[in-house]
């Protein structure tokens, strides 16, 4: 971040040798490159205008700025530095323009003014500051500090490019994906550049992805900046300054988008549409999933499998780590472990377990290895700039990568998945690429990328590799597979990674300190735009005892991916590792995962369908609570569920905020007014969980894996309420794409007391005829004796109050329209 220079000092150029990455600083004492020292360039005033449909063209003489309005809330700033742009291509943004109801241009003696129905980009004209206006509240949202500007890079070429914005005093800031640390970003610093972080720890930066989009919220509204460059770039949120907040990039386009809110949901929902929002997974990847590096032979596979059978413990899939390889070659069994992987799989999916296997990028050099010589063949392993093949050791030793970047290659990379589909295996777990690589860390700058004719070196593409492999895997999939819907895991990614693949947080550590990480990690994700997030429940490393793995697995529950995960040099920790009480309470809650499976379902249609996120922050809820700025270990799961996991070792009781409402506690149904905190028991067998007040919360029956028996009825549990709450629910086939063809159930509830009677309704939309033909309605907290219940003004009779007074009754027919009246 610089210090902002005034009208004199902008016209002059400056020898910048403050404020710049250390990088930078070691190009300046370099003797070859000193000889052309760094300047930093400002945008001046602005001379010339011009409009092209809804793109607007700004020039001090020297370098342009294009302003594009996107749509009516989002508006996106380029700058060309000497007004030579690059190429318009991003793999974050697979369609930049949207529906804009109207703009226009207005000029003022002082400013230029490009304006939609809802916000105001406003450009000055002796400063070339730009700032955004919300248009109903003339609130501005977001105001550069100092100019747009540049710096050349005297090594490789192009530009390091910056921004630097206005910090309110009491501006907060969130987002930006995969960050260590506590949620609100307010006075810290970050780098993006995706890491291998084995064991990585508190406020460790970087991690594993880039996703450069911030959420900040200040006087009770929100807006976003996502900056869409895949060179390694830099946030500081008032840390060096703590008025300012900055933006910058080792190299390509200064290019970002200004997201408009007011609130923090509708930043979040308009940054997914630009990047996209995860499509619907096999409703069997939302189960509980086991894992460690690694179960082999096969006979222990088979152990864990049957042991989860025999315990009546549910679980959907199985995962086979890099030890299932021939020496680590990918595509490839090992058959001293594995002499029949197509009976196994086939043996396995008989128990209603899936299989999951492991794929990295690095190719072992092995001609006799029919991958590598395929890749050798046809030019698909990625070069240095002097012609050489990139090599590096990883598991298989010696190795080279495929050039994911390259559209051909990733439809050859796709292609070799067609085996183990054939063999059965349902889902793939792309891992080691950030990319990673022994020694070196990954790989060197100057390796060549096709990056999809628009070419560049490893700076520009090392960030969105591991994005393009899982991509490949994704898409290679879908055709494999027809119209089932691929199952697809990575570790590395950019923004719109979630278009292809669902993520867990890497390598973490069996401690407390990590729970409460993971806990915070996936809510930032959520929120940043790749909702489909786990840990390693029980932490990959180190050794959890029984008390931790077992407030993780509770944790979990309400993770939108849940897999238990360990290095093979650690104790085993599948759920009933520990001995007792903690396998029947680990039991009990993965039960509970499947009980609530057509809410968690439903809950990511509304995230695919409508862009929500999956995992909403005690922020995003309350944002004009800045108390709420800080609290960052509740969540809801959707909007329904309040969950507070126990963090701390030995607690058997914790305090809980609750928002604004009514909220029912899960396990004992006592209501509760939110706006408050409230001392909560929470023993080890349960968790502090609440629902809101009017909800209709759908269950199944307790299986022990998805699909397991045809689903007979359906509970509704009706949580009363005075007031009006509209809930839903989604049903399909499951593990099809015929949800896209409207082959599915979308059915809202509205549910509406008034202290003397309730009313609940049902609108259905969509083509799918579900088996069941029953609800088994579960109505809580009625504060009146029932006297009447009418279903579509046929009164009913086979109802009855339960030991807890609560009302029970079955309808004879799926129908929802019930009055029910009090005495």
């Amino acid at each position: 971040m610089e210090e902002e220079l005034n009208k004199e000092e902008k016209e002059t150029p400056v020898i910048a040798t403050e404020h710049i990455e250390d990088d930078i600083i070691q190009h300046l004492n370099n003797p070859v490159t000193s000889l052309k020292p760094i300047v930093k360039q400002y945008l001046t005033s602005i001379v010339e205008v011009k409009k092209e449909d809804n793109r607007f063209y700004f020039s001090d003489g020297n370098a342009r700025v294009e302003v594009r309005v996107v749509s009516d809330e989002i508006i996106r700033v380029r700058m060309a530095p000497h007004s030579v742009f690059l190429d318009d291509f991003s793999y974050a943004v697979p369609q930049v323009d949207q529906r804009v109801s109207t703009f226009r241009l207005e000029e003022t003696d002082e400013d230029y003014l490009i304006a939609t129905n809802t916000v105001t980009c406003k450009l000055n004209k002796e400063t070339f500051h730009i700032s955004f206006l919300d248009n109903h509240s003339s609130m501005v949202m977001s105001e550069d500090s100092s100019p747009m500007h540049w710096e050349e890079n005297v090594e490789f070429g192009g530009y390091y490019v910056f921004a630097t914005k206005n910090c309110l005093p009491e501006e907060n800031f969130f987002g930006l994906g995969d960050k260590s640390g506590n949620m609100n970003l307010r006075g810290r610093k970050f780098q993006n550049w995706n890491t291998d972080a084995y064991s990585f720890g508190w406020d460790q930066d970087p991690l594993y992805r880039t996703i450069p989009f911030y959420i900040g919220v200040h006087q009770g509204a929100s807006y976003g900046i996502f900056f869409d460059n895949t060179f390694r770039s830099y946030f500081d949120f008032g840390k060096e300054d703590h008025l300012k907040t900055s933006f910058w990039a080792d190299g390509g386009e200064l290019q970002y988008y200004y997201i408009h809110g007011p609130h923090m949901m509708d930043v979040v929902k308009r940054y997914q549409s630009l990047t996209g929002t995860h499509k619907l997974p096999p409703k069997w990847a939302l189960g509980y999933h086991q894992c460690r590096w690694s179960y082999y032979p096969e006979s222990k596979v088979r152990e864990i499998a049957e042991g989860f059978r025999e315990r009546q413990i549910p679980c959907d899939a199985i995962y086979l780590d890099i030890d299932y390889m021939d020496g680590y070659r990918c595509f490839t069994w090992n058959k001293k472990y594995f002499p029949d992987p197509k009976k196994m799989i086939k043996d396995l999916a008989s128990i209603g377990m899936k299989t999951v296997v492991m794929i990295d990028p690095g190719i072992k050099v092995d001609d006799n290895y029919w991958v590598f010589k395929e890749g050798k063949e046809n030019n698909y392993f990625c070069r240095r700039s002097d012609d050489y093949f990139m090599e590096g050791h990883v598991w298989p030793g010696r190795c080279q990568f495929p050039d994911f970047t390259n559209p051909t290659v990733r439809q050859w990379w796709g292609g070799l998945y067609k085996e183990l589909v054939d063999l059965g295996v349902a889902g793939f777990w792309n891992d080691m690429n950030e990319p990673a690589v022994f020694g070196a860390g990954t790989f060197p700058n100057d390796v060549r990328h096709n990056f999809d004719g628009y070419r560049g070196s490893h700076r520009k593409a090392h960030n969105i590799y591991g994005m393009q492999m899982v991509r490949s895997t994704y898409d290679g999939l879908k055709k494999l597979m027809r119209n089932k819907r691929p199952f697809t895991i990575t570790r590395a990614g950019y923004s719109g990674v979630q278009r292809y693949a669902c993520i867990w947080t890497g390598d973490n550590v069996a401690t407390w300190e990590h729970l409460k990480l993971g806990n915070i990690q996936c809510q930032r994700m959520s929120i940043s735009g790749a909702p489909f997030i786990g840990t390693d429940i029980g932490g990959f490393s180190g050794e959890p005892d029984g008390e931790l793995f077992t407030r993780w697995i509770q944790l979990g529950t309400f993770s939108p991916f849940m897999r238990a995960h360990s290095a093979g040099d650690t104790s085993e920790r599948e759920p009933w590792s520990f001995g007792e009480p903690f396998t029947s309470i680990n039991r009990k809650f993965i039960e509970l995962r499947y009980r609530l499976m057509p809410y968690i379902y439903s809950v990511f249609w509304e995230h695919h369908r409508y862009g929500f996120p999956i995992l909403r922050p005690l922020a995003m809820l309350e944002q004009e609570n800045i108390g709420n700025h800080f609290r960052q270990d509740e969540f809801t799961f959707g909007d329904k569920l309040l969950v507070c996991p126990v963090l701390e070792q030995g607690a058997t009781s914790r305090v809980v905020y609750l928002p604004k409402g009514q909220w029912y506690n899960f396990w004992t149904h006592e209501l509760l007014d939110g706006g408050n905190e409230y001392d909560i028991e929470a023993p080890l067998e349960d968790m502090p969980l609440f629902v809101r007040a009017g909800s209709v919360l759908p269950e199944y029956p307790v299986m022990q894996y998805v699909g397991e028996k045809p689903i007979d009825e359906v509970w509704l549990n009706i949580y009363y309420a005075d007031y009006e709450v509209n809930s839903f629910m989604f049903e399909d086939h499951g593990d099809t794409f015929a949800y896209e063809q409207d082959i599915y159930l979308e059915k809202k509830f509205v549910v509406k007391g008034d202290g003397r009677n309730l009313f609940i309704e049902q609108m259905i939309e969509g083509l799918y005829t579900p088996n069941y033909e029953l609800y088994d309605y579960n109505v809580i907290g009625l504060p009146f004796e029932v006297a009447k219940v009418f279903a579509d003004d046929k009164e009913i009779t086979d109802f009855y109050l339960d030991e807890r007074k609560r009302l029970r009754f079955k309808s004879n027919k799926n129908f929802m329209h019930i009055k029910i009246i009090g005495a």
